[in-house]
């Protein structure tokens, strides 16, 4: 899961995203230097702002991985400011490598494929409309429960009455540098392993 800071853009703030969120339906409460940010309808908690960020911690801009390490270092700030939840996350990597081990044409939809991926831990099902995809492939999963460089959450879905568990991801749904721009997932080269975290 990643974090974000961003001094010279936003300012002296510490990004957590947890859900994807409507904005028109969102409102914050603040614990001190913490916001907690949630839907107004459901009232779960879809992310964190902790503001004076480098009064707490020694972060450059950018990305940041959210580990075990930092996850300890938010709670005591979350302790600190008397926030009546701790941060409980499942950290485990939500972009892994895949192996495609089976490709088989969707019943109801002439461009979508339903794919068997090994993700080293487990085998789940995800129709993917790649017109690149291929069994055999290591290629790059996000999990449900991933957020996406865009915002997107990964739920479980049914697309056309076929359930699929995460997406098979291309360059540009990743926000890589210099992604193609024609669709199709992002084929790993072969000294990858199914499992493995996808770091980007």
């Amino acid at each position: 899961m990643n974090i974000f800071y961003n001094k010279e853009g936003i300012g002296d703030v510490l990004i957590i995203p947890l859900k994807q969120g409507n904005r028109e339906k969102t409102a914050f409460r603040k614990y001190g230097d913490v916001a907690e940010i949630y839907d107004t309808e459901t009232n779960q908690i879809i992310g964190y702002n902790i503001f004076n960020c480098s009064k707490y911690f020694a972060l450059t801009d950018g990305k940041h991985q959210l580990d075990e390490s930092l996850l300890t270092s938010v709670n005591e700030v979350f302790k600190t400011n008397n926030v009546p939840k701790e941060l409980d996350l499942d950290l485990s990597p939500k972009f892994v490598v895949g192996y495609v081990k089976e490709k088989e044409k969707h019943e109801n939809a002439d461009k979508l494929s339903v794919c068997q991926v090994d993700l080293g831990n487990e085998t789940v099902q995800i129709v993917c409309g790649a017109p690149n995809i291929e069994a055999g492939q290591h290629v790059v999963v996000a999990k449900v429960g991933a957020i996406m460089p865009s915002g997107m959450e990964i739920k479980e879905a049914k697309l056309r009455g076929v359930a699929s568990f995460g997406m098979i991801c291309s360059q540009k749904e990743l926000g890589l540098p210099n992604a193609p721009t024609e669709k199709g997932i992002y084929v790993l080269e072969d000294n990858v392993e199914a499992g493995q975290p996808f770091i980007f």
